[in-house]
């Protein structure tokens, strides 16, 4: 009879709550979120209360702030005012990441450095007091009020000035457009904006200290340049005038192309050449006419010789000579030097003569000798002077090689000469950056802000209270709604009972009509699922600790029981804190525990209720050890006798965790009603305490949830309990 039960009942029974209830439907999200704000409310309102009044007092207590504010343009384009072109190409600036530089550049460390030196913050001690900044605190600086800064000193207040200075500066771009506010936030107005606009002043100075540094680094790779390239330019030169002057080139005429490259136009012997070249041809043709004189003397006479005018005038010269010989021998010696000379004269006029009048007979002829002579003298030295000029142009091929060297290098000599005259005047035209607003003193705080703090504070609690309730909802491990007895238990639901805190249990018990009774006659309806032959005839009722509705739910399942004709016995089994007999109102002077301990009258010891068909034995005097009491077989034995005499037996367990006495229990029932308290104990306590009954091969008919709130009863398992019969005057 016991431990026989299938699972087929219980698979029954799920079906049944499904079917009948929709308990498988979980709740929408939205209405879980708000049970979880619901549960947690007081939190909640704790933690918004909480921030709203810090958030107030921050306010009210917070010293006033005031924000300057500059405003610059930064443009792509540089406003150039000599129209010489800088290091940077004109479309550097529209690269994207130009004016995201730009912003760095304005939150930089330096420029606020810059900005401290220029207005001497350091030794401003008013500047310091704006900020809220104790000038006494030994731990900071020394005060300097009445002697001079020291050293040390005064880097510890350089660099705390300049943290302050990036602490309160804000840099904001407006959006689509090349304009940028420069705002700065202290507790003086009149620093804010001087601070304000200096920080505009300096990082305009600073761009251009900057770009003067560029092109100071320029200038000065330029100079080495141009030194390497001059001394380059001295040897090139040099190679190629003294190759000139190895090989003879002399060159009479340069020119210069379009692109610097110098030509050799003409040279000596090139010059040389062209001129006896056109001697020879002019010798050619004299020397042609001559040839064809010569042709033509064939057929002439000696007439010539008589008629020519120069043996005349030759003759007559001879006449002259050898009169003037005469007279001279007259008075000197043949071997004297002047009548030496006149007959050295007379022999050359004879010869002269003779050689004349020769060539008048042959002139002809002699034209044409000397022409052809003279021709080819001209020739000779024309093809010498070829000679020459072929050595001249192989030798032009490596003179061209140095032409080229010494071209090159003076070009290039040139061009980083003019780049670095450019250089010298680039960074003073340049300018990208202009103020467009300076910054006036403010006359509004612009913090603390009210409003703004108050809302601030609400999105804070807002936010605390979200993360508060979703940790205080993760660490709560218990029971909140009827479904997540199957989730989280893999046990199947017996019902849910509502809290009655405030109601007397027992008088609702007693009303038909309550909620309370409406609850355990629907877990009574399921538990006649929870096996084939309808409700068990022997269980027990237990839970995990004390004080979870145990009790109650053993005195309402055998009350309901009884309702329905049948004859039920309620044993209670805590003997180690027994109640029921103060449930029914009887003496708890003889019960379950002497019958443990030895007497055999179970008759005597079960008394009548005033309920219909509930019967009760009490627990008893307790015993010294109510353990020892169940493990022997006398408990076994009783619940057979029991069970032949009465329809239903019901036993009210002792709690689980700590005590032995329920698995004890289990040997001698058909199966346990496993009670918990919503929102009691942890998920992992009962688990724990239902894997102890299955340990001893408890057979666990269903969970029963007690004592689950009012707003918790609205979804999930159950009727909503605002249904029935007036439930709000149980009479």
């Amino acid at each position: 009879m016991l431990q026989s039960i299938s699972n087929t009942p219980n698979n029954r029974l799920q079906e049944s709550e499904n079917d009948g209830r929709g308990q498988g439907i979980a709740p929408p999200i939205l209405l879980q979120y708000w049970q979880v704000v619901l549960r947690w409310k007081w939190v909640i309102l704790g933690i918004l209360v909480t921030s709203l009044t810090f958030g107030l007092v921050v306010t009210l207590l917070a010293t006033p702030q005031y924000t300057a504010t500059s405003r610059i343009e930064i443009s792509r384009d540089q406003k150039k005012v000599t129209n010489v072109e800088g290091l940077e190409s004109s479309d550097a600036g529209r690269d994207l990441e130009f004016y995201q530089t730009q912003y760095s550049l304005l939150q930089a460390r330096s420029l606020a450095e810059r900005v401290a030196r220029q207005l001497r913050l350091a030794t401003n001690d008013a500047f310091f007091e704006a900020h809220q900044v104790d000038l006494d605190e030994g731990s900071l600086f020394q005060t300097s009020r009445g002697r001079p800064l020291g050293a040390e000193e005064r880097a510890k207040r350089e660099k705390k000035a300049v943290d302050l200075l990036l602490q309160h500066a804000a840099i904001s771009p407006i959006r689509g457009s090349a304009l940028v506010d420069i705002n700065y936030t202290s507790a003086s107005p009149e620093f804010s904006a001087q601070i304000a606009n200096t920080w505009t002043e300096q990082f305009i100075v600073q761009s251009m200290d900057r770009r003067f540094s560029s092109t100071a680094d320029a200038r000065k790779f330029l100079e080495g340049r141009l030194a390497d390239l001059r001394a380059r330019l001295e040897t090139s030169e040099r190679d190629l005038v003294n190759y000139a002057s190895r090989k003879g080139i002399v060159a009479l005429g340069k020119s210069e192309s379009m692109d610097g490259k110098t030509r050799v136009e003409r040279t000596l012997i090139s010059s040389d050449l062209e001129a006896l070249n056109a001697a020879l041809t002019e010798a050619t043709a004299d020397r042609v006419t001559a040839e064809s004189k010569v042709r033509a003397r064939s057929g002439g006479t000696n007439s010539d010789a008589l008629n020519n005018v120069a043996i005349g005038q030759l003759r007559q010269k001879r006449a002259e000579v050898a009169s003037e010989y005469a007279k001279l021998l007259v008075q000197f010696e043949p071997g004297y030097p002047s009548a030496r000379a006149l007959a050295q004269q007379l022999q050359v006029l004879d010869a002269s003569i003779a050689r004349e009048e020769s060539r008048v007979l042959n002139s002809r002829s002699s034209e044409f000798s000397e022409a052809a002579q003279r021709e080819r003298y001209l020739r000779e030295k024309v093809d010498a002077l070829k000679q020459q000029m072929d050595r001249q142009q192989r030798d032009s091929i490596q003179y061209n090689i140095y032409q080229r060297e010494a071209d090159t290098n003076r070009e290039l000599y040139d061009g980083l000469l003019q780049r670095y005259k450019e250089i010298g005047v680039a960074g003073v035209g340049s300018n990208n950056i202009a103020i467009v607003d300076s910054a006036k003193v403010p006359n509004i705080p612009s913090s603390p802000n009210l409003l703004l703090n108050v809302a601030l504070a609400l999105l804070a609690g807002i936010a605390l209270s979200a993360v508060a309730t979703f940790a205080l909802d993760q660490i709560d491990e218990g029971l909140r709604d009827p479904n997540q007895v199957n989730q989280l238990l893999h046990v199947p639901l017996l019902g849910s009972v509502p809290d009655v805190e405030s109601a007397d249990t027992l008088s609702l018990l007693q009303d038909a009509k309550s909620q309370l009774s409406e609850a355990y006659l629907s877990i009574r309806s399921n538990l006649a699922f929870s096996t084939d032959h309808g409700v068990p005839k022997t269980f027990m009722v237990t839970s995990t600790r004390p004080a979870e509705g145990k009790s109650t739910t053993s005195l309402a399942l055998a009350t309901v029981l009884g309702r329905t004709g049948r004859n039920v016995l309620l044993i209670d089994a805590d003997m180690r804190s027994p109640s029921m007999h103060n449930f029914v109102g009887i003496q708890n002077d003889k019960g379950l525990s002497n019958y443990l301990a030895g007497a055999n009258d179970w008759q005597s010891l079960i008394r009548q209720t005033s309920s219909k068909g509930l019967h009760l034995m009490a627990a008893g005097p307790m015993p010294p050890s109510a353990a020892e009491l169940l493990s022997s077989d006398r408990m076994l034995m009783l619940v057979q006798q029991l069970s032949g005499h009465f329809d239903h037996v019901v036993i009210d367990s002792p709690p689980i965790l700590g005590l032995a006495d329920a698995p004890l229990l289990s040997r001698a029932v058909e199966g346990c009603v496993f009670v918990t308290e919503a929102e009691g104990v942890a998920v992992r306590g009962v688990k724990a305490s239902l894997g102890r009954l299955k340990s001893v091969q408890a057979h666990i008919f269903g969970i029963v949830l007690t004592k689950l709130k009012q707003h918790h009863a609205g979804y999930g398992y159950g009727y909503g309990y605002g249904y029935g019969y007036g439930s709000d005057n149980p009479n």
